[in-house]
This record gives structure tokens, sequence and C-alpha cells, in this order.
């Protein structure tokens, strides 16, 4: 091509070329873009998960039935009077003017409904030494916690003029403002840190403030858009707060990653002797096909969520996919036009004391390149050696035993109201979340209706399954019974659970299954979490099947290889599996846990094995892709596959140790939060990232494609009718030299 200008297939290619020839048309697209979505987003208000779509099961339709009967369940509140010392009974008559004192308290709030007394409703414990004081907050059961303040304040009253006894207030309203005031602002800050940790790492990265502050930008954009989506499509698909903080994490990561990628390399070829339009359009071609590649790769991943059947995987996989790709768009289209309009003024705002990187080529890492000189020397032992590491600290994970954490296991003894809760639960086990059934029928006041209820009161207890009391709240107009027992086993949620077992094995189908027309599903905080289990536990084959095989698909077509597409999906099952041995060490073990400012609680939270292999296998795929790219561009220049492996992994080094420090750091700032499933979310994460960057990006890729050589690059001839989703090279300084510097572009044929 005589004149110079190279015709590069490929979407990012194209898209990068259009957005620098029309740049300023570019931005004013993105602007608009972001402006519009937040504008109809805001407008449109967002539509959450609603209780009933939570579960399938019975805990779905218990919430079908509350639902449509148009019941609102207040937040129910307790206050434990307790004898400090094993002298004091409820019979005393110190004991009773306290429970006397605490009824009137509370009711003289003026916020409370349906207050009881412990000697009418017989909430005392077995050794005489614990009552329950019960009652509801007046008002919606979402916002009691913001109308609880003075009930405590009353209570707090009765605790001083009581001295010989404890007297304590728990329930939904309670912990709901315990739990804001104590770690509302820490999830916020946590949020709002994420953006300062990632721009100090890129200012330290590039040493120059305006280079540091576009992948901020793009980042924050994208998250900006992604929020006004999430707004309108919620409306057909409920949000949720949860789904809006992974979008956020997420977005955060990958969308200052791929800015990284796309302006690492623009630098790298102008310090090679390019000229800024030469430098942009390989760029382009190059870390903008890694990126769109990735950026499908991950949301293919994501959208693995979408077949859980459970609304918050759902809400959470929709928002981390749209936010995926609103990155990875704004990447190959505004940031090539901000390029292009800044030229040279991107190392504007130099940072004195950080070195610029020496023009005349990419600098390689000493360190990598060291490593490298030995992985590759010794390929054979250095695969051993790095997949031996890998499966030692992922076998802990064959162990692993995964339930919904209990109050004391979440928080530990480091709030007030979780000592109150295991006294609770040691006095009355089961009081403090018993399990309810939800009874609905044609006639709630049949005498068949009565008699079952009645024979399933008293069944519960004799069965085993609770030692009561068990509670039964009518309500007549909506033909509707609640029945609250507590479950033997209390916050042993094994033990809980073959109690729920019995219950709906042995109880029901004796006493309210004889009924004609009732039906009967037991909730409550067990039962949730047995119905989430053992739906999760049916989604696992699915998603990882939809993962691994679209995840394969991509990298076959986007490669050409079969062998790179076999690995990619070895390697990165060898990474989530390493995360998930970090995870049962620390979290269920407490092998090192004090180390990261946690404590071993025997469990891991259930939704995050599941979460954390989408979301690894996704992210994962950044580095794979855009250092394989590396090589094959390499390999295809000329390299032998060895010299090709060695220049791919250095040269992508810098910029693949920046991407994986702001992951690292992004995600660790969720493993200082109070919370355990938190921390175990955000070490989960860092740990995997930084594994996945350092001893399979650095050691075992390399090892083992220098073992494969030229198998590397195997596709079988009845493959070749594939679709040909790879792209022409655009050239790059493989080796520094005058014929490197004199290419105009020309692309090589793949």
């Amino acid at each position: 091509m005589g004149n110079g200008e190279a015709r590069v297939r490929g979407l990012a290619a194209r898209a990068g070329g259009w957005s620098a020839r029309h740049r300023w048309a570019a931005v004013g697209i993105w602007v608009l873009f972001v402006v519009l979505a937040m504008g109809l987003g805001s407008a449109a208000g967002r539509a959450d998960v609603k209780d009933s779509d939570q579960l399938k099961g019975e805990t779905h339709t218990a919430a079908r039935i509350i639902e449509d009967a148009g019941i609102d369940e207040p937040a129910g509140e307790t206050v434990l009077i307790q004898a400090r010392s094993g002298g004091l009974k409820a019979t005393d008559a110190e004991f009773r003017d306290a429970v006397t004192a605490a009824v009137r308290a509370v009711e003289g709030t003026g916020r409370v409904t349906e207050v009881t007394s412990p000697y009418d409703t017989k909430t005392i414990s077995k050794d005489g030494r614990s009552a329950l004081v019960q009652f509801d907050m007046r008002g919606e059961a979402d916002t009691a916690g913001e109308r609880v303040e003075p009930v405590l304040k009353a209570v707090e009253g009765v605790q001083k003029d009581h001295g010989s006894l404890r007297i304590e207030e728990i329930g939904g309203a309670s912990m709901m403002k315990t739990f804001d005031d104590a770690f509302g602002d820490d999830f916020k800050k946590a949020e709002y840190s994420a953006v300062p940790v990632a721009f100090g790492i890129l200012l330290i990265a590039f040493g120059a403030l305006v280079a540091a502050l576009l992948p901020v930008a793009l980042a924050v954009t994208a998250i900006m858009a992604t929020m006004g989506l999430m707004g309108i499509v919620s409306h057909l698909q409920p949000m949720s707060d949860t789904a809006n903080s992974v979008m956020l994490l997420v977005g955060m990561a990958v969308g200052v990653d791929y800015c990284l990628f796309y302006l690492r390399r623009e630098r790298e070829e102008r310090e090679a002797g390019r000229d800024a339009q030469t430098a942009l359009r390989i760029a382009a071609a190059t870390s903008g096909r890694a990126i769109v590649v990735s950026g499908v790769t991950v949301c293919v991943a994501m959208a693995g969520m979408l077949f859980t059947g459970l609304a918050e995987f759902e809400a959470m996989g929709l928002a981390s996919l749209m936010v995926v790709a609103v990155a990875m768009v704004g990447s190959v289209t505004v940031l090539p036009a901000l390029l292009s309009l800044l030229g040279g003024r991107v190392e504007k705002g130099r940072i004195p004391f950080l070195r610029r990187r020496k023009a005349g080529g990419s600098q390689d890492s000493r360190f990598w390149t060291a490593v490298l000189r030995r992985v590759l020397a010794r390929p054979v032992i250095s695969v051993a050696v790095a997949a031996g590491a890998l499966l030692a600290i992922a076998a802990p994970a064959l162990g692993m035993k995964t339930q919904q954490l209990t109050l004391d296991q979440e928080f530990g003894d480091s709030l007030p109201i979780v000592q109150t809760y295991n006294r609770l639960n040691d006095a009355f086990p089961g009081g403090s979340e018993p399990a309810e059934v939800v009874v609905k029928a044609d006639d709630i006041n049949a005498p068949g209706v009565k008699s079952a209820l009645a024979g399933f009161r008293d069944r519960a207890i004799s069965s085993g399954a609770s030692r009561g009391p068990v509670e039964v709240r009518l309500h007549d107009a909506q033909n509707v019974a609640f029945v609250y027992v507590p479950l033997v086993g209390g916050s042993d949620l094994d033990r809980a659970g073959a109690s729920l077992d019995k219950l709906r094995d042995e109880v029901r189908p004796a006493t309210l299954g004889k009924v004609d027309g009732v039906e009967a599903p037991i909730t409550g905080q067990v039962a949730g979490s047995k119905d989430f289990n053992d739906q999760l536990a049916g989604a696992v084959v699915p998603v990882f099947a939809f993962v691994v095989v679209f995840a394969f698909l991509l990298m076959l077509l986007s490669f050409r290889s079969l062998t790179i597409a076999l690995t990619s999906i070895v390697l990165n099952l060898l990474s989530v599996g390493a995360a998930y041995g970090v995870l049962v060490a620390i979290f269920q073990h407490g092998w090192g846990a004090s180390l990261v400012g946690a404590e071993g609680v025997g469990a891991i939270i259930t939704w995050l094995p599941l979460f954390l292999f989408v979301i690894l296998f996704g992210l994962s795929m950044d580095y794979h892709v855009f250092v394989v790219s590396r090589i094959r561009e390499a390999r295809l220049r000329g390299l032998a596959t060895k010299d090709a492996i060695r220049h791919g992994v250095v040269t992508t080094a810098g910029v693949v140790t920046s991407a994986a420090v702001i992951m690292v750091a992004v995600f660790a700032i969720f493993g200082t939060l109070s919370m355990q499933s938190m921390k175990q979310m955000g070490v989960g994460l860092a740990a995997a990232v930084l594994i996945d960057a350092t001893i399979i990006r650095g050691v075992l890729l390399p090892a083992v494609m220098a073992l494969l050589g030229e198998r590397n690059w195997y596709l079988p001839k009845w493959l070749h009718r594939l679709p040909d989703l790879t792209h022409d090279e655009a050239p790059g300084a493989v080796v520094a030299g005058p014929a490197a510097r004199d290419d105009e572009g020309e692309p090589l044929k793949v």
C-alpha cells in the first residue's frame, strides 16, 4: 500500500481508526451516552428484587402467599430478661417487677404494638432464669431500624433500674440499626476509596498525572453509565444493592485494566520511534483486539450467573455484564479519540521523583526476564513445581463447607448485640430465628384447619423438632396463619437443618398435609439457607458448563488454536481452585487468618464459591488474552516459539503487574470490612488475581507453551472452517532496529 495506510481487519482496529479520525465526535457520543443513560435511569427508577423472587421452592411459595394476601409482616423485637446469678428466677418478685417495667417502657414509646408478657406466652427458659418480652414495631419492617432508637433507650432505662438482671433488646429492627451504624459507612468508604487507590497506583505506574487520570476517568464514566442502565433494565430484571456493589468492583477493575492495556501499548510504540498515528493504529489492532476478546469472554462468564435461577445472582450477573460491555466499548472508541486529541500532552503533569521510561523501545522487566530465563531453560521442572504448588494450595478446597453464616460467625463478638444473640440462643434454642410456617386455607377458622394447626403445634414439640413454645398468629381476613417454631439446634445450622427436615417431612404431612386445599410452606432463616443451598447446588453444573464451553469456543475462534483454547481453560481452573484453597484454609480452618484480620468461622458463605468461579474465570482472561496475544503476535513475525514466549511475557510484565496491583488493592479494600462474608469475597478475589498474575502468567503459562512448542498453534483441518476472528497483526518493535522503525504498518496476514 503506497500511501502507508494499513488496512487492518478487526472490530477494535476499525473502531480505533474511526475514533482517531473523528475524535470530537467520538468523545461527544460517549459523553452523550453517559448523560442519557444516567438521566433515563434516574427517571425510570430502580426496581429491586422482591422477597418472593429471591428463591424458588418453599421459601418462594411462602413469600408469594404473604405478598398476595397483602400482609406486611412487622419487624419483631424481643427483650431478653436474664438473671446474672443463679439465684434469681422468673417467679421471684424482683424478676416480675423487671418484666412489668419492660412492658410499660416499650409500650410508653408509642412505637410498638402487640406487646406480650412471658407469663402469658410461656416464653420462660427451662431453668427459669430467662424470659422474653416480645412485641412488633409499628410501620414498615424495611424501615423499622430508623424508628427503633426510642425503644432501645427505654429498655436501657429499665436495665439501669435493675442491676441484678441483664435486660437487652434484640430483633430485626435493632439489628438493622446496629449494623447500619457499625457498617453502613464502612461499605461506602470501601467503595469510594477504590477510586483514589487505583489512581495512586496508576500515578506510580505512568509517572504522569494525565496518563493516570485517563483509566480512572474511563472506569468512572463506565460505572456511571451502567448505574443508569441498571435503572432501565431493572424493570425487566430487578436489581439490588449487592448487584450495585459488585458492579462497582468489577467496573473499576476492568475499566482501569482495559484502558491501561491500551495506553501502555500506545506509549510503548511511540517510545519505540513510531509516529503518533502509527502508534495509535498498532495499539488499536493489538491491545484493542485483546480488550474485545477479553471483554466478550468476561461478559460470557458473567452471563453464567443468569443460569442459577437465583434473583440476586441474576442481578449481579447482568449488572457485571453491562459494566464490562460498557467499559470495553469505551476502551476501543473514546480512549483512542482522547489519545489522538492529547497527543504528547498525555505526558503532562509528570511527577518529578518518578523517572520517565527511556525512549527507544519498551523496557523489559528485569525481574521477569530473570524468571523467564530459568523457566524456559527448565520448562518441565517449572511446570512440575508451579502446578504442584497450585494443587497444594487448592487441596484444602476438597473439604469446603458452605452455609449461610450465623450472626456470630458473620460479626464475631465485636458487637454487644451478637452477645445478646448468643445468650438468647443458649436460653431459647432456635428462638431468635424460628421456622415460620405460612398456612393458607379457604377458611382458616374451619374446624379441620384449626385441628390441624393444633396438631402441628403439638407434634412439632413431641417429635423433637422443637422445644417450644410454638406460637400461632391468625389473619382471619386473609385466611392465613403464621406458625412460629423455634428449631432444636438454634444457631447450629446443621442441627437446625435436621429439625427443619423433620418438620417438612414428618410433622407437616401428618397434620396440615391431611387437610384438602391447605398450603403450608415452611420458611425462615434456616429454611431460606437450605433452599438457597439446594438451588445453588443444582445450578453449579449448568453454570460451570456454560462458562467453560463458551470461554473455550471464544478462545478457539480468537486464536484459531485448539491447544491455546484448552490450556487457557485448564490454567484458569487451576487459578480458581487455588483461590478456593486459600479461602478454605483461612476462613474455614483459620490458618493464618489473623494475618488478614479475619478468623476461622468453620464455613464459607454459600454464594461465594459460584460467584468467585464466574468472576475469576472472567477476570483472569484479561491477563491471559493480553499475554497470549503478544506471544502470538511475535510468533507471526518470525520469532521462534520460545523467543516469542520470552518477548510476550517480558514486554507485558509491566502492564500486567500494574493491572494486578490495582485489582488486588481494590479487592483487598473489601477484605478490610468487618463482615466475614465481605472479608471472604475480598480476600478470595485478591488472592486469585495475585496467583493468576504471578504463578500462572509468569511461570506456568510460559513453561507449558515452551513444552508444547509449535503444537501451541495446532488447529485440526476439520476446524479450519470455523469463523476467523483473528486480526491482521499490526507491526511492533519485536526487536529494536532500523527495519522495525521503517515499517509503515503493513499487516501480516494470519
